[in-house]
């Protein structure tokens, strides 16, 4: 049970991290070229959202793999901890939008 609280929560991060690495870089590199830049750091975190998501869940298709077979073939546990998984990374990844939206005055 530790193990896959741990997962959860390296899955949440792991997408926490993305949107705001990814967000900040980008507009920083975006202030170099231009005076002002075009996008906010909020636009450039909503962009990002899905590819935290699957940067945390391991960037394959086990989880919807996962997911079929357990709506298919009537297995539930494993279907619940990917569903869990995707909770937990679609929550990091909306956490750093958020985040970056109230930074950013949005």
């Amino acid at each position: 049970m530790q193990q896959f609280v741990a997962q959860l929560a390296e899955a949440f991060f792991l997408a926490l991290g993305v949107v705001l690495g990814g967000s900040v870089s980008g507009y920083l590199g975006m202030a170099l070229v231009e005076p002002h830049p075009s996008r906010s750091l909020a636009q450039i975190a909503a962009r990002l959202k899905i590819w935290g998501m699957v940067t945390a869940l391991g960037g394959t298709f086990a989880t919807f793999q996962t997911l079929e077979a357990g709506i298919l073939g009537g297995e539930v546990r494993p279907m619940i901890r990917q569903l869990l998984y995707l909770l937990a990374s679609f929550s990091g990844a909306h956490l750093g939008y958020l985040l970056l939206r109230g930074v950013g005055g949005e």
